[in-house]
């Protein structure tokens, strides 16, 4: 459980055979930026089962206005240019989704308990 408000769900889909070359670029020219700006990610997935060549990242926020001003603050870097010029051609599709918390005060006592 995260304990974040918002949760930012972004799927990238990468051109057919370029995920390797997708992961390097992304890891040495976007994730120097996003953990100046968007601080800790919540995790990274590639898909296993159902849609391929996916690559899923979440991040967690506060508030929409927390998420609001960290995506501004990684869109107006000046080193995030060279990660969307590098990338371009090896994104074919990307879903952003903000997902809210969903209060289930059952599943989080069980949750406490369980970790206790």
């Amino acid at each position: 459980m995260s304990g974040k408000a918002l949760i930012d769900h972004r799927i990238y889909t990468i051109a057919l055979r370029k995920m390797p070359e997708f992961l390097e670029v992304f890891n040495r020219l976007a994730m120097p930026v996003l953990m100046q700006t968007l601080e800790h990610p919540l995790g990274f997935y590639t898909c296993v089962a159902g849609p391929q060549n996916q690559f899923v990242h979440l991040w967690g926020y506060d508030s929409l206005a927390d998420y609001e001003r960290r995506c501004l603050a990684r869109d107006t870097h000046p080193d995030f240019a060279a990660y969307l010029a590098a990338s371009g051609h090896l994104i074919t599709a990307q879903e952003t989704r903000l997902l809210r918390a969903a209060g289930m005060p059952g599943w989080t006592q069980a949750m406490r308990t369980h970790t206790a």
